[in-house]
């Protein structure tokens, strides 16, 4: 049966929730909206590919962006191709590229608080893991969720991405970890497999933190993360890291 255009289709996965409708998808917004409507509308209008296109606010008082067509990634049962991994490194590489143009004077309220931008800091996505790209046809085509966007250092969207990409997450074979870590800092091009190695503990554990301090002033897409068992469940698996982490490297 056609599919009823007209009928809300909840999509699973984003942090505040998101709803298909049509060809658009419908988010929540919060007061960090109008910051990561500045940066989307700026990297629209620089060229970059592979994000959505924004088209406003509609009458409930939601963002609206353009469904993008593609399937996500589950990551707990799949491992993306070296293809697709190499694709989305190079993607995250544009997009830090693009994005140190975007300077904006002044503070600007992001999920996680208001801040300035730092000298040494761009507007990270901040959440690119695998669970937030479209692959198309067996290629990585767009990265979604935007809304965690805010001030950082370019290797910690680098160290997130390889933590779901590679993935380093749970255990697989080592031989895949030092392949697929040697073909993302290749596609990267800007550190070295040991730095982001540590960066990854770091941020990740970070990543625990934020969980935490947005479940404590009650945002309700962090409070969502509690039910798979955030922010323990990532703590419990930075741990088990840091554990394989000795054999990683003498294995590089």
């Amino acid at each position: 049966m056609p599919r009823d255009d007209t009928e809300p289709e909840h999509l699973p996965g984003a942090v505040g929730g998101a709803s298909r409708v049509g060809r658009t998808v419908r988010r929540p917004t919060g007061p960090w909206t109008p910051a990561v409507h500045e940066l989307l509308t700026y990297l629209h209008d620089n060229g970059l590919r592979g994000i959505p296109e924004l088209h406003g606010i509609d009458d409930e008082g939601r963002e609206v962006l353009d469904y993008v067509e593609g399937r996500g990634v589950p990551v707990d049962k799949e491992i993306v191709l070296d293809t697709v991994l190499a694709e989305a490194v190079t993607w995250l590489r544009d997009f830090h590229d693009l994005v140190e143009g975007f300077r904006p004077e002044g503070a600007r309220r992001w999920r996680g608080g208001e801040s300035e931008l730092a000298d040494d800091q761009v507007i990270c996505h901040h959440d690119p893991g695998a669970y937030n790209w479209i692959i198309q046809s067996g290629h990585f085509v767009a990265m979604i969720d935007w809304d965690m966007a805010g001030p950082g250092r370019p290797i910690e969207d680098l160290a997130f991405l390889a933590w779901t990409g590679i993935p380093l997450y749970r255990e697989i074979p080592l031989d895949d970890v030092v392949r697929r870590l040697d073909l993302l800092v290749d596609a990267y091009g800007e550190w070295g497999p040991m730095t982001v190695l540590q960066a990854v503990v770091e941020r990740m554990t970070a990543a625990s933190d934020r969980i935490a301090a947005g479940q404590q002033r009650g945002d309700e897409g962090f409070l969502n993360l509690a039910k798979v068992g955030e922010p323990q469940r990532t703590r419990d698996r930075v741990a088990a890291f840091t554990a394989r982490l000795p054999a990683i490297e003498a294995a590089l």
